[in-house]
């Protein structure tokens, strides 16, 4: 039986919904000024990944017509944040990509992916904390090791220990454009500055 071939890195992006999704931001935009945003930030994340594989996980009608507007792959979402990134680091890990991005679609400044890159299939966790420092924007892994996700509030801190746990190497990447995601009115006030 022939090896198979191994793929660099994917990119898991779990999308809820575009409609009505940020409800945070309904006093200050309209269920259609929110679901645009979201497309809008959902492309930017597709572009920073640049030529890597990215498998969208979502059951929502509009973001499978978006993901074949992108040409991207799509697969059920099996429930919560935590089991969509876990479902989607599987099948891709299964394919043979040696490391994994989850990268939320909420990240309206993002340029580029690289950041996490670097460590190709070597024990290390790569992760980018929010702006707030609470949260994780953006995480990447060995794609066969395990790993159980832990996204909410502090995600970013059980990430890290979840990694410790693991006997992965942690590297922090404070990127800017990686770590600003939008939450709530505040956020969108500085995307607007």
């Amino acid at each position: 039986m022939p090896a198979r071939p191994t793929i660099s890195a994917g990119v898991v992006l779990p999308i809820r919904t575009f409609i009505g999704g940020k409800s945070r931001l309904a006093p200050v935009l309209s269920p259609t000024e929110r679901q645009a945003l979201l497309q809008d930030m959902a492309t930017t994340v597709v572009r920073a990944a640049g030529e890597l594989v990215v498998l969208v996980v979502s059951s929502a009608p509009e973001v499978k017509e978006w993901a074949g507007l992108h040409d991207l792959e799509v697969v059920h979402d099996p429930g919560s944040l935590d089991d969509a990134a876990a479902y989607g680091r599987r099948l891709l890990s299964a394919r043979g990509v040696a490391r994994v991005v989850v990268a939320h679609a909420d990240l309206p400044r993002a340029m580029s992916l690289a950041p996490v890159l670097v460590d190709g299939d070597h024990p290390v966790m790569a992760i980018v904390p929010c702006h707030r420092d609470d949260g994780t924007p953006v995480i990447s892994l060995p794609g066969a090791t395990p790993f159980r996700f832990a996204y909410g509030p502090g995600s970013f801190r059980a990430h890290l220990a979840q990694a410790r746990h693991r006997g992965l190497a942690i590297r922090v990447v404070r990127d800017p454009d990686l770590a600003f995601d939008i939450d709530g009115p505040d956020d969108l006030r500085v995307l607007r500055v």
